[in-house]
């Protein structure tokens, strides 16, 4: 069959969390049977902001295997880590030389990011791989030839980049590269369970985000803590810390006991405990399996490692044949 390919990355910065697995990893799994479908763990990204190596090594061999134990399967999508391809930053020298400085100066992510290490949130300097690290997404995205990029509203600016990059090189070199479009799945936004004004994230601290290998007695308590409002009559906007554990349950696939929430709701007798509880017990439910996977996986280091380097020998075999007719176009010596 000739499927369309797809391809996503993500930075190995520690435990995957729920709005990681319900915005990202859940269509990702649920897509790798319609397409061709490509995933990388991208360290090399990592780098770009201040890092421990010892925790990065780490991190990208756990994300590896908490890819898998959440649904990727090897045997049908080629899972990489990024460091093992070193044609990515062959290409990205390349590309580098038919993409302009105000492109990249333009990038909203380096500006936030620049922000942080200028306020001193994050210690350490503004790097020139944080300023150029967009051209390595698109040498990522476009070293395999990628048709769609499965992608959420704030990583639309990326894609367009890697969109202009393939144009302009097709315009001086020929046209071989195609050009990415995205691919919209839904996708569940979760907010932080303390301050739920903000999207989770790892980075607000341990409070505010939950784990997808937690164990049950450390998402009870986080759901249990979680904020909600005070109030709650009927006909009142519904509060975003409410709205957000609504969503959860809904992305959980509780949808009998979200139905039966929301009328309580609507009606001003809803308890926030019994929300909170069948908050907690959706997770329970999904995550399970999950955590069983992963203890199942980490026993068997030898066959993880093989499964490592063989996963990403494939992407290297594909990667290397993209260079070497880039080498011939640019007018590379290759002999």
């Amino acid at each position: 069959m000739n499927k369309k390919r797809v391809l996503s990355c993500i930075q190995p910065t520690g435990e995957m969390h729920i709005g990681n697995y319900f915005g990202a990893v859940r269509n990702w799994a649920g897509i790798q049977d319609q397409y061709n479908c490509v995933y990388g763990v991208v360290d090399l990204h990592a780098m770009t902001m201040p890092y421990s190596s010892k925790e990065l090594r780490q991190n990208t061999l756990n994300m590896f295997i908490d890819l898998i134990a959440a649904g990727l399967d090897p045997e049908k999508s080629i899972i990489f880590i990024q460091s093992l391809v070193p044609q990515h930053t062959e290409l990205t020298w390349i590309f580098s030389c038919v993409t302009s400085y105000g492109e990249l100066s333009r990038m909203i992510q380096f500006k936030d990011k620049s922000e942080l290490l200028e306020s001193g949130v994050k210690n350490g300097f503004i790097s020139a791989g944080l300023f150029t690290y967009p051209v390595l997404q698109a040498a990522d995205i476009l070293i395999y030839k990628a048709d769609f990029v499965p992608v959420g509203k704030d990583q639309e600016q990326h894609l367009e980049l890697s969109r202009n990059i393939a144009v302009r090189f097709n315009n001086q070199f020929g046209n071989y590269f195609p050009e990415p479009r995205p691919l919209y799945t839904e996708v569940q936004k979760l907010m932080s369970l303390a301050d739920p004004e903000k999207k989770m994230s790892k980075s607000m601290g341990d409070k505010h985000y939950i784990g997808l290998f937690e164990s049950e007695e450390s998402i009870r308590k986080k759901v249990k803590s979680a904020v909600t409002d005070i109030g709650g009559k009927a006909g009142e906007e519904m509060s975003s810390g409410v709205s957000n554990l609504f969503t959860i349950i809904k992305a959980c696939g509780r949808l009998d006991d979200y139905e039966s929430l929301m009328k309580d709701y609507k009606k001003g007798i809803l308890k926030y405990k019994d929300l909170k509880e069948v908050t907690a017990d959706g997770l329970i439910e999904l995550t399970g399996p999950f955590r069983l996977k992963r203890e199942e996986l980490r026993k068997n280091g030898e066959e993880i490692k093989k499964l490592v380097i063989q996963s990403s020998d494939k992407a290297r075999d594909f990667a290397e044949k993209t260079l070497n007719d880039v080498r011939d176009l640019t007018g590379l010596i290759r002999f």
